[in-house]
């Protein structure tokens, strides 16, 4: 009985009595191999996923060549899952049924770890009870039936499925103790996770967990039929040596770190390390694999992003479109125009029609960010209006990847000999009497800006600014 429940076959080394030919020890790079079935002599780990792979492209048909290379690993991994911390959720899809999604659980069934089928499990309680007897692989076939969101109990069952996505998720679970008393324990619910469906619709944070392998039908018969009672023995045997393999380099992927491109960051090298790590123990072309498909699920975010497959959560949103029509060189705006700029340019998210149900107003504007980000409003006069400045905003801005502008100092208020701000007292920082020889606009109530035809303001004749004037502009003052 090998580690966490796995029953691996015993590894034969050549006999020194029967083959006296010297062994030299292995570089210390290089990579490991083992002594695998009889007759195969010394395999490396790439030989053993290329062995794998082959197994998988003769019944097995992708959208993409590199699907069947994110198989393989995934399956590799789950025999190494307590070394790579994480765990990366599978999601085998497809549009249409008679794909082979099935077909693929099916081979997964005979290459991962400790294998379960997920119709077995009847309840929450029980997966947490099982996976504390023992690490399990957990395939869940129709997901998009047997995951939906709206069935009773599938949201706890999602909630094990994520904090089983690192290494020591726990589930409270009551166990019946002495005097038939009720004690809580903690169970584990890491397990690496399998699911099969057409297009299951599944929670954004669930999402964010998983690695995507898409497939359609065989129409020209490329693949063969998986009959189970002639390959079963094939089947099983090649995971017994792929079990072999990740026992003999256990130590290495737990201890190495392999880099992964630039921008495979959080949640995405969360997903994708414990494949690298696997691949670089394997070595040959199975790490540049990792880097080609941590880099495609990266432009194919990007793509989804702008396709507006992937909706930005609303606190997100308004931060981007505050930093796009924020006033260039203004330090300050009122609350007032920068909700009424918003409902403006962005109807479909901020106005009647938002999925919010009717137009963002002043306090919701305000709650967001202050809930969100610690942003709060001010007022730049006692008496005047409250709104934001953009040095409040910049460092949120720069924190979240939104523009690049150098950061604007606050503007501050100075007080004169009264103590009070205005015409006896001293000038605001934005219009300080550095320089006098600025014209100082009129005061009064200004007109409203111009509009196009779809009703938005137009940018001001004077200055050019909108919604917010510069300090010298008199355009429009009485």
């Amino acid at each position: 009985m090998g580690k966490y429940g796995m029953e691996y076959p015993e590894v034969e080394t050549p006999d020194p009595a029967t083959d006296p030919t010297p062994v030299e020890p292995s570089a210390p790079d290089a990579p490991v191999g083992f002594w695998g079935a009889e007759g195969t002599g010394a395999q490396t780990g790439a030989a053993v996923l290329d062995e794998v792979r082959a197994w998988l492209a003769r019944f097995v048909s992708t959208m993409r060549d590199t699907d069947l290379d994110l198989l393989v690993l995934w399956a590799a991994h789950t025999h190494l899952v307590k070394e790579t911390y994480t765990t990366p959720r599978l999601v085998i899809d497809s549009p249409v049924h008679g794909s082979g999604k099935t077909t693929v659980l099916e081979h997964l069934e005979r290459l991962c770890i400790a294998p379960v089928q997920m119709a077995a499990l009847s309840s929450p309680a029980l997966l947490a009870r099982m996976l504390d007897a023992g690490l399990r692989t957990i395939l869940i076939d129709e997901a998009d039936r047997s995951l939906d969101p709206k069935k009773e109990g599938i949201a706890e069952l999602l909630a094990i499925l994520n904090s089983g996505y690192k290494r020591g998720g726990t589930r409270p679970v009551l166990t019946p103790s002495k005097g038939g008393e009720w004690t809580v324990k903690e169970m584990p619910t890491f397990s690496p996770v399998a699911m099969a469906g057409n297009n299951p619709q599944l929670p954004e944070d669930t999402k964010s967990r998983c690695i995507r392998v898409l497939l359609l039908p065989d129409l020209t018969g490329t693949v063969e039929e998986s009959d189970w009672e002639l390959i079963d023995d094939d089947a099983r045997n090649i995971g017994y040596r792929l079990a072999t393999w990740a026992e003999h380099v256990r130590d290495e992927v737990r201890l190495k770190r392999p880099p992964l491109p630039d921008g495979v960051t959080g949640r995405n090298r969360e997903r994708y390390s414990p494949l690298k790590r696997v691949a670089a123990a394997a070595g040959g072309r199975w790490p540049a694999v990792v880097d080609e498909l941590a880099l495609h699920d990266l432009e194919q975010q990007q793509l989804d992003r702008e396709d507006g497959m992937i909706r930005t959560r609303p606190a997100v949103a308004l931060l981007n479109h505050l930093h796009d029509l924020w006033p260039q060189g203004e330090n300050f705006v009122p609350t007032a125009e920068l909700v009424t700029q918003l409902i403006l340019e962005h109807p479909d998210e901020w106005g009647d029609g938002s999925p919010f149900g009717r137009a963002l107003t002043a306090q919701r504007f305000g709650r967001m960010l202050a809930t969100s980000y610690g942003i709060n409003s001010t007022r730049l006069e006692r008496t005047g209006p409250r709104g934001y400045t953009r040095a409040s905003l910049e460092t949120t801005w720069k924190r979240m990847g939104i523009g690049g502008a150098p950061v604007i100092p606050d503007p501050q208020k100075e007080t004169g000999a009264s103590g009070a701000s205005g015409e006896t007292g001293a000038l605001d920082v934005a219009q300080s009497s550095d320089d006098d020889s600025l014209p100082r606009p009129a005061s009064g109530a200004r007109r409203p800006l111009p509009t196009d035809e779809t009703g938005r303001p137009m940018p001001c004749p004077d200055c050019g600014r909108k919604p917010q004037h510069t300090v010298t502009c008199t355009w429009g003052l009485a």
